[in-house]
């Protein structure tokens, strides 16, 4: 293993600006609620440029709320290399998902800075725009952004006080109406590496500080609305009612029992939103909205389980003589990690004696929309007990810095002429 005092990266500067990063949006001891585009988002972003602008890089905020930092190559035209993760967390968050991915990045840049390398081609360093997704129920805004993917009228999603997008970007200083200003032209990014706590217990379990990750489940994220009739909840005999409740907790129980039906499979299916009308004690409810997170590695699979789940919802409605309508927010792929890339970073772990392992990620991060458009790659961090979306997240940070030092290694290898 790697000896710390070999570190090329500033151990030291990561930990302190993670540290103070932690405390912008700091909810319990350490905790944290980042939510994007809010006040706390807007601090921390000037907060990250301001160390951007330190370390020797040109830093700008576009128009989707990324922030990007930029490094100079030997050929300005030569397709990017771009790095980075995102800092908007969670409302209920912890301090190292998506931070160390972008400070870890920072650091690799000015790690290369202060050693007078002058890469082949352009870096840059990006914490993206809304990863998390929970403030207006759709995720990887930024990243999608800058590659021209959104979908129509994202800008009026609203958020549970009844903002819209396209608001709060105004609020934070960006005007919508010069996104196609923000995008990348088509080929300009040549690869995109992002590290990345794991969100796993499969480090920790096999005692190793890093993993190389070979590929991101693809996700699918719908909404379901189930509409019955009110009435008094005193006075309707049960077998009349038409309680959309009712409902949806049978169609949460076939979710689980759908996901759980092969325990050596990954897939996972979680509802984490639900809002109830009329909402009250004492009246049977007569409308449900709630969401529905299936993923798995395996695309076909996924696409059983969905269409299992669906028939499970039509029996269900029919049933409790409920109308039913599904949206779907996002549905992507499962997305493969760069056999190349891969092969940098399997061979400067092996250089290090980190002999870090392969594994899979369930979450899906920004590096799954850059999968689209070029070679991707992705290092993860090891996290105490696989917590992660909880405050009580921890990773130390003699394991984020060996993943900094391979991040390093990696970027260095290739903006090598």
């Amino acid at each position: 293993m790697i000896i710390q005092e070999a570190l090329t990266i500033n151990k030291n500067r990561l930990e302190q600006r993670i540290t103070i990063l932690s405390q912008i949006g700091k909810i319990a001891d350490t905790g944290v609620c980042r939510l994007t585009l809010s006040d706390e988002d807007r601090q921390a972003v000037e907060t990250v440029k301001s160390w951007m602008e330190e370390a020797g890089l040109t830093a700008k905020i576009d128009d989707f709320g990324n922030l990007i930092g930029r490094l100079e190559g030997k050929n300005p035209k030569s397709p990017i290399l771009m790095i980075g993760s995102h800092i908007d967390s969670q409302p209920y968050g912890g301090r190292f998902d998506g931070v160390i991915g972008v400070l870890g990045a920072l650091e690799v840049v000015q790690t290369m800075k202060e050693k007078n390398i002058v890469p082949s081609m352009p870096i840059e360093v990006v914490a993206f725009s809304d990863e998390e997704g929970c403030r207006f129920n759709k995720g990887l805004f930024g990243v999608r952004g800058i590659l021209g993917k959104l979908e129509e009228g994202e800008l009026n999603r609203t958020d549970k006080n009844g903002i819209t997008r396209r608001d709060a970007l105004v609020q934070f200083g960006c005007d919508p109406t010069k996104l196609k200003e923000s995008q990348y032209p088509v080929d300009s990014i040549q690869a995109f590496l992002e590290m990345h706590i794991e969100q796993g217990p499969i480090l920790e379990d096999k005692g190793l500080p890093v993993g190389i990750v070979t590929g991101i489940s693809g996700p699918l994220w719908l909404t379901v609305e189930l509409e019955g009739f009110a009435g008094h909840a005193g006075s309707v005999p049960m077998p009349m009612r038409k309680d959309a409740l009712v409902g949806a907790a049978k169609v949460i129980v076939a979710l689980n029992e759908l996901a759980s039906q092969d325990a050596s499979a990954p897939t996972v299916g979680t509802v984490g939103s639900m809002t109830i009308f009329p909402d009250s004690r004492n009246i049977i409810p007569e409308k449900v909205s709630f969401t529905i997170d299936l993923r798995d590695i395996d695309i076909e699979r996924r696409h059983r389980i969905e269409k299992q789940l669906r028939n499970r919802i039509r029996e269900i409605t029919e049933e409790h003589q409920l109308t039913c309508k599904i949206s779907e927010d996002t549905n992507s792929e499962p997305r493969y990690c760069s056999d190349r890339i891969m092969k940098i970073m399997k061979d400067e772990s092996d250089q290090i004696g980190l002999n870090a392992i392969e594994l899979m990620s369930g979450p899906f991060h920004d590096a799954l929309a850059m999968s689209y458009v070029c070679d991707y790659g992705m290092i993860f961090v090891r996290c105490k007990d696989g917590i992660s979306h909880n405050p009580k997240e921890f990773s130390t940070i003699e394991d984020i810095s060996l993943g900094t030092e391979l991040l390093y290694r990696t970027a260095l290898k290739m903006v090598k002429d």
